[in-house]
């Protein structure tokens, strides 16, 4: 087990390190320029994003006992997505335009993941309520919100309309470091809380009656898990949108190299998300000469067969 998971830890930091240098030549002053003010902040975002999105998803599919649940099941994505759209379609007809020197659209797409997080942390925190029911709430407002930004997709112009389907396709694209500074303080306090919660969570592993007999406060810790994962994939799909099967896949693809004891499979699932969706960034500059994928269609796209693949094995 320590030779997997020194490997998955040297492939994914070799993946990181590597991901600036692919692509156009880097000579010369512009290629610095580049360098230093594209492609690095650019990986660092997706480090950042990439790891809170498969550590959250770890932590979910811990709390819930169910390998499919993930940001988008308790209805974080969808929530900033709605967000996103009230920002993009209602933002210039209310006539706003920033706060407080955040986007407006990271802004109110943040917002909306709070409030839905929020929500379902506090059904979690009831002491009579069952997974099965936390999960049914979440898919609930999923559906509500998506209905809703449905409807505004419908209300608005071709611009608002471009703007906002840009947006949810998920992206990286940035010019210096200010992305990286302004969601490094939420990713980083997601990181620390869940990863103190490790005890917890493994205990977990052994059903919630045996955990409730070994003192485990179980409500509390799924309201922890809910509340400061919202934070984290609130900051992260404020900023690049929703970018998908990343809180999904990746938890799958760390037990099944290191095993599923939490004390390892939490900070690994860190550790690879990073280094997945660098990789998957990296492609996306490069597939199409010329022309740059949404990242959220390169994910997509390993994804969906990647769990289907998985889920054909594990019933072997």
């Amino acid at each position: 087990m320590k030779t997997r998971v020194l490997v998955l830890c040297l492939l994914s930091i070799a993946m990181v390190c590597a991901a600036p240098w692919f692509g156009k030549s880097l000579d010369g002053e512009s290629g610095r320029f580049i360098l230093e003010n594209l492609r690095i902040p650019r990986v660092l975002m997706a480090v950042l994003v990439g790891g809170t999105m498969s550590l959250v998803g770890a932590c979910y599919q811990t709390i819930f006992a169910n390998p499919l649940a993930a940001p988008s099941t308790v209805g974080t994505t969808a929530g900033a997505t709605l967000g996103a759209l009230v920002a993009v379609v209602l933002g210039p007809v209310i006539g706003l335009s920033q706060a407080g020197g955040l986007p407006l659209t990271a802004t109110f797409a943040f917002t909306g993941a709070l409030l839905v997080s929020f929500a379902v942390a506090a059904i979690a925190a009831r002491g009579n309520t069952r997974v099965n029911d936390i999960l049914l709430a979440g898919i609930a407002i999923s559906l509500a919100a998506g209905a809703i930004s449905a409807g505004l997709q419908f209300s608005a112009d071709q611009l608002q309309l471009y703007a906002a389907i840009q947006w949810t396709l998920g992206h990286l694209p940035q010019v210096g470091y200010r992305g990286v500074v302004m969601i490094l303080p939420f990713v980083l306090v997601c990181w620390v809380v869940l990863l103190s919660q490790t005890r917890g969570l493994q205990t977990l592993l052994g059903g919630e009656e045996r955990a409730h007999s070994q003192g485990l406060n179980v409500p509390w810790l799924r309201s922890v898990v809910l509340g400061v994962g919202a934070l984290g994939v609130g900051a992260c799909v404020a900023w690049c949108g929703p970018i998908a099967f990343i809180g999904l896949i990746v938890p799958h693809i760390v037990r099944l190299g290191v095993g599923a004891s939490r004390r390892v499979m939490l900070p690994m699932s860190l550790v690879v998300g990073a280094g997945f969706l660098a990789t998957c960034d990296t492609l996306s500059r490069l597939v199409i000469p010329g022309r740059e994928l949404p990242v959220g269609v390169v994910t997509s796209a390993i994804g969906a067969p990647l769990l289907v693949w998985l889920v054909i094995k594990q019933r072997r």
